[in-house]
């Protein structure tokens, strides 16, 4: 059974004033997502270890072809960074009103209408980023390369979402201990996922702007989507800039069906130390390469040096259903209903805003990017003062 909210994260939840669905016969709620950068001050001893191990398999098979982890640091100084590039700013495009169409006396046309209508809510997105790149993949610089990963410290990656005082949606991923390894041979890291909480009752479908819950008697074949993206951008040692380049991709997709759901209507995953996780992360991305720089000692002697590196990272939410034939068949009624909850005024068309902010946790040791979309009304300049955030994107 979930728990009814993640106390750990509960002082970070919304503040903010939103207006009520319910209330208001209108879905006028804000959207907020905040999503958690982790680090680590024990992994780079794992890699040491991980890199131990490697070395003592190679001694023991005689292989003369393995590359010890000095030169492969040494090669890997050809291709070492400094991320320079300037603040990411994210936004969010609300997908709008699907408005219903006017009443029509041909039952084939209306049939129509309310079909592609019903088809536009079955899909909602989302795109969270980092606000400003975050500085240190590494703990300290670098004197042996731009890809030495000593003092790693990056450890994975988290997305909550909170209704009130419960979670309807988090999931947790870290850097897969069991494939350390990688990071030696190939300058490469996995994630696995650790805990997911998903709750479709609750969900962004179906995306109206009408008081329509998502029930498993109209929709079905819920399914989630997550796409990860690391980026970065770095000097090289031969002064080669490097701009915005991508390391690597991460994509969790997720069916949910009725049956997977807990007493709470949720799905709840949690992964138990040393077991493989039931939801597999495809995709993998390069560590972040150093930037390289050089300077004069008090002796006046130059050296070279190779930075902690700077990245960003953008996590693309993706929420889809289907309808089921019952729905379908039942078509009128439901048409009826929609044009009852018809607004009558111009509320929701107002312009829709998204403010982020980011935050280093240093009880929590992470970082936190705080990205909420409402409309512009309940969006007040004293509440975007109060937090400290910056109004980003906006939307009719």
């Amino acid at each position: 059974m979930c728990f009814k909210s993640l106390q750990i994260f509960s002082v970070f939840t919304a503040i903010f004033a939103t207006c009520s669905a319910k209330a208001l016969g209108q879905q006028c709620n804000s959207v907020e997502y905040q999503t958690f950068v982790y680090t680590s001050s024990t992994l780079p001893e794992e890699i040491i270890s991980a890199n131990n191990k490697l070395i003592e398999l190679s001694e023991m098979q005689d292989a003369g072809d393995m590359r010890g982890f000095g030169s492969d640091l040494l090669a890997a100084t050809l291709n070492a960074g400094r991320n320079i590039a300037s603040g990411y700013i994210t936004s969010f495009i609300d997908l709008g009103v699907n408005a219903i169409a006017s009443l029509a006396t041909r039952n084939s046309r209306l049939k129509k209408e309310w079909l592609e209508t019903v088809e536009k809510e079955n899909e909602w997105s989302m795109s969270l980023a980092t606000v400003d790149e975050i500085k240190d993949f590494y703990c300290a610089t670098s004197t042996e390369g731009a890809l030495d990963p000593a003092g790693m410290k990056f450890d994975g990656i988290g997305c909550l979402r909170m209704d009130g005082q419960d979670t309807v949606f988090f999931i947790s991923c870290h850097i897969d201990r069991t494939k350390l390894y990688r990071i030696i041979n190939h300058s490469k890291f996995e994630l696995i996922l650790d805990t997911l909480i998903i709750d479709p009752l609750r969900s962004n479908l179906p995306n109206t702007s009408l008081p329509i819950d998502f029930s498993f008697d109209q929709r079905k074949d819920f399914r989630l989507k997550i796409d990860i993206g690391l980026f970065s951008s770095w000097y090289t040692e031969l002064i080669e800039l490097h701009t915005n380049e991508q390391l690597g991709r991460f994509t969790i997709d997720i069916p949910v069906r009725q049956s997977d759901l807990d007493s709470e209507g949720r799905l709840c995953y949690f992964r138990k130390e040393g077991e493989n996780s039931k939801y597999k992360i495809s995709g993998e991305s390069f560590i972040v390469p150093r930037s390289y720089t050089g300077y004069r000692d008090r002796t006046g002697r130059y050296r070279r040096i190779w930075g902690t590196g700077q990245y960003k990272l953008t996590i693309d939410l993706n929420e889809s259903c289907d309808i089921t034939d019952a729905y379908r068949d039942g078509w009128k009624r439901d048409y009826k209903l929609r044009r009852s909850l018809q607004p009558k005024n111009e509320f929701l068309t107002t312009v829709w805003q998204t403010i982020s902010s980011q935050k280093w946790d240093e009880i929590g040791q992470k970082w936190i990017i705080t990205t909420l979309s409402a409309p512009a009304g309940v969006i007040s300049d004293e509440l975007i003062e109060r937090m400290n955030l910056s109004t980003e994107g906006q939307q009719e």
